[in-house]
C-alpha cells in the first residue's frame, strides 16, 4: 500500500470518528451548523482532496514526467509520496497547475524542453513544501 493510500485511509478513518461523534450532537437542535450541513461539507473537501491528489500523481507518474525528474537527480517516488504531505490549499494549486500543464502540452503550446523545465519546477516545490512545514 502506498503511503498516499494509507494517509487517505487514514484521513477517512478520522472522518468517520468525528461523523459518529458529530451524530452525538445532532440531538440537539441548538447548534449553529447543524451536523449533517458539517458532514457534507467534510465529505466535500475529502472528496476535493483525493482528486486533487490524483490528478498531481498521475502527472508525476506519467514517462515524460519521470524522465525529466530522473534527468535532474529527483526521485519521482519521493515527489509522490510527498504529494500526500501537502496542505489541501497546496494541493489544490498544484492540481490547477498540472491542469494547465496538461493542457498546454496537449494543445502543442509547450515543447518538451518546457515540460521538462515545469514538471522539475514543480517536483521541486512539492519536496521544499514539505520540508519548510515539516
Amino acid at each position: 500500500m502506498t503511503f498516499a493510500k494509507k494517509l487517505t485511509s487514514f484521513a477517512a478513518a478520522h472522518l468517520m470518528i468525528f461523523m459518529l461523534a458529530g451524530n452525538a450532537f445532532a440531538l440537539t437542535d441548538d447548534h449553529v451548523v447543524k451536523a449533517s450541513e458539517l458532514h457534507q461539507c467534510l465529505l466535500q473537501a475529502s472528496e476535493a482532496r483525493q482528486a486533487n491528489l490524483e490528478k498531481a500523481e498521475g502527472f508525476f507518474t506519467t514517462g515524460p514526467a519521470k524522465q525529466a525528474m530522473q534527468y535532474s537527480g529527483v526521485s519521482p517516488s519521493k515527489v509522490v509520496n510527498a504529494l500526500a504531505l501537502l496542505g489541501d490549499g497546496e494541493l489544490a494549486q498544484l492540481a490547477a497547475r498540472v491542469d494547465k500543464v496538461n493542457k498546454d502540452f496537449a494543445a502543442g503550446a509547450l515543447s518538451n524542453q518546457q515540460l521538462t523545465y515545469i514538471v522539475i519546477a514543480l517536483a521541486t516545490a512539492v519536496i521544499i513544501l514539505v520540508i519548510v512545514e515539516a
